[in-house]
């Protein structure tokens, strides 16, 4: 896809709280960057997300959320709503991010990048649900893609040898 940034610091995005952020704000750290959704089977990864990002927020390490309502209408919330949802049930503190569609004509131009980058299995590059994660170096390279099944804590091992 030549008509993409070569960098994931090249793109922005809008935060939950409806600030344009530039991902170059993140240089430099190892990122991992998940679909989420608030109604969905695999909400409960929340609890593992902020885990991890506790874990290693201190040595460079930041979860970034992109809120997604294109499976299953599983994150119906508007911006305050998901806001108040992660942090009452889930404490998290990691970035979060204004609710943003990965597939189709109209997917974040972000999101077209991490799967041009980074297919899914047989080559697949659309999202196929809620929790899709991404694992960037400090240096923007994508480095994995995991499953929504695959929970945070068993990426714990390949965070921590980027750090």
């Amino acid at each position: 896809m030549s008509d993409l940034p070569a960098s994931i610091y090249e793109f922005t995005a809008e935060t939950l709280d409806g600030v344009s952020r530039s991902l170059d704000t993140y240089r430099d750290k190892v990122l991992l960057i998940v679909n989420t959704a608030s109604e969905c089977g695999f909400t409960p990864q929340y609890k593992g997300l902020q885990e991890i990002y506790q874990q290693f927020a201190a040595r460079g390490f930041e979860v970034l959320g992109f809120p997604c309502n294109q499976f299953g209408k599983q994150e119906p919330g508007d911006a305050a709503q998901i806001g108040s949802f992660c942090e009452k049930n889930f404490g998290v503190s990691f970035p979060m991010f204004a609710k943003t569609e990965v597939n189709g004509a109209n997917a974040h131009p972000l999101y077209k990048f991490l799967k041009d980058k980074e297919p899914g299995l047989l080559g697949i590059e659309a999202i196929k649900w809620n929790f899709t994660k991404f694992l960037v170096d400090r240096k923007g390279n994508i480095i994995k893609r995991y499953a929504p099944q695959t929970k945070p804590e068993a990426i714990a091992d390949d965070i921590d040898k980027l750090l």
